[in-house]
Formats: structure tokens, C-alpha cells, sequence
């Protein structure tokens, strides 16, 4: 991987950006993880880092991640045009109601919030409309503040382990200890799946997410929930 260099105003948005205390709500969202501690599939650490793992591998978060920087090239080149498509074909690659609620209800918090914070990206987010996915939402922000694209993605990926894991830690129930030990050994792979995701084609944009599908589409069914999806 890339040495990655950020000035010290960059270095601050994005760790504001990838902040867990960023108002978007992603604290309420286990990505079909309930239903798996549910059904006892993950059950110690060992069985949520492997599930992590598998996602980041091959998961939707890896697609996600690509749209993301699809949107932070968007918004760079002021192609708002190829913007709102990305935005509009990520809406479409969502496997489950759940799925795609958490994903535009992350993205439309995520766009109140910038507008108040830079009122100039209200253009931007106009072109996009009220759907917004949350990865274009982050993608718009990071090309805003000039974020290095390298270091956006990593901010983004590692947003998403940190929320998994904090469901994990509450879920499982793992202590605080065992997911921070979670977090520091995903962070290889992490470097990893940036620059293989760098790298993608438009026609390479795939994922293998039955398992979380199936696991999505359980979760509105569950007797008791601690989690929106």
C-alpha cells in the first residue's frame, strides 16, 4: 500500500467523517449480525472477525466502497450527472429492504448534517435528491474537504469494522477489550482490500452476499431487536 500523506486539516475531517459520534445513526445498524448471534453462527470473537473478513473479501461493503469512490470522482470532475447514476444503480444493488433503508437513512443524515456544516454542498447533494446512499454521501464529503482518495477509502472501510464490531461487543456480548483486539488485527487486511478496491474496473463491481441477505431479510422477523437491521 501507498504511503498516504494528508495535511493536518485533512487528517481531521476525514477522522471527523469516520468518527463513531458523526450523527448518521450508524450506531443502530447490525447488517444482519442480530440474526446471526441470534441463530448462535457468531458467538466468540473468533466467529466475528471471520464474518468480517468474508465481507470485506467479498462482502457488499467491498461494492459499497467502490460507488463511494465512484461518487468522490463524481463530485471531483462536477459531473453531477454520473453522481445521481452511481447513486441511483447502488440504490438498486440492495439485496433487502433493511439493507437499503440503512443505507439511505445513513446517507440523508449524513447529507443534513453537511449542508449545515457547508452550506455550498447543497448543490451537490440537490443533483443527488433525497435518496442518497450513505457512500455517496461520504464520497461528496470527502472530495469537499480534499480528503486524499486513498485515505478516504480506508476511513470508510474502517468506519464500517468499527460499527460491526460495536454491535458485536453489545450483541454477542464480546468485551471491549476483545473487539478493539478485532479492529487491530482487521487492519492489514483493511490496507489490503483499499488498494484491491482502488483498482476495480466499473464491470469488475461484485459482491457474494447471500448469507447476509438471508440474515437481512430474518432480522424484520425476530421476536426481540436491539438493532434496526
Amino acid at each position: 500500500m501507498d504511503t498516504i500523506t494528508l495535511t493536518d486539516a485533512n487528517l481531521l475531517c476525514l477522522l471527523q467523517l469516520a468518527s463513531p459520534a458523526l450523527p448518521v445513526g450508524g450506531y443502530s445498524y447490525s447488517e444482519g449480525l442480530e440474526t446471526l448471534v441470534e441463530d448462535g453462527a457468531i458467538a466468540h470473537p473468533a466467529h466475528l472477525k471471520h464474518w468480517l473478513e468474508m465481507e470485506l473479501r467479498y462482502g457488499a461493503i467491498r461494492m459499497e466502497a467502490a460507488v463511494m469512490i465512484r461518487g468522490y470522482q463524481s463530485v471531483q470532475a462536477a459531473d453531477f450527472q454520473r453522481l445521481s447514476s452511481w447513486n441511483c444503480w447502488l440504490s438498486a444493488a440492495r439485496e433487502t429492504e433493511e439493507l437499503r433503508a440503512s443505507s439511505l437513512g445513513m446517507g440523508r443524515s449524513l447529507i443534513r448534517l453537511l449542508i449545515e456544516l457547508q452550506p455550498q454542498i447543497k448543490p451537490i447533494a440537490d443533483a443527488v435528491g433525497n435518496s442518497c446512499n450513505y457512500a455517496i454521501a461520504f464520497g461528496i464529503a470527502a472530495a469537499h474537504w480534499q480528503i486524499n482518495i486513498q485515505a478516504a477509502l480506508l476511513g470508510y472501510l474502517y468506519s464500517w469494522a468499527n460499527n460491526l464490531i460495536t454491535a458485536g461487543v453489545k450483541l454477542v456480548p464480546l468485551g471491549q477489550t476483545s473487539g478493539q483486539k478485532i479492529l487491530l488485527e482487521l487492519q492489514p487486511l483493511l490496507n489490503h482490500v483499499t488498494v484491491k478496491i482502488l483498482n476495480l474496473e466499473d464491470d469488475e463491481l461484485s459482491c457474494c452476499t447471500w448469507g447476509l441477505s438471508l440474515a437481512s431479510m430474518r432480522h424484520e422477523t425476530l421476536y426481540t431487536r436491539l438493532f434496526r437491521s
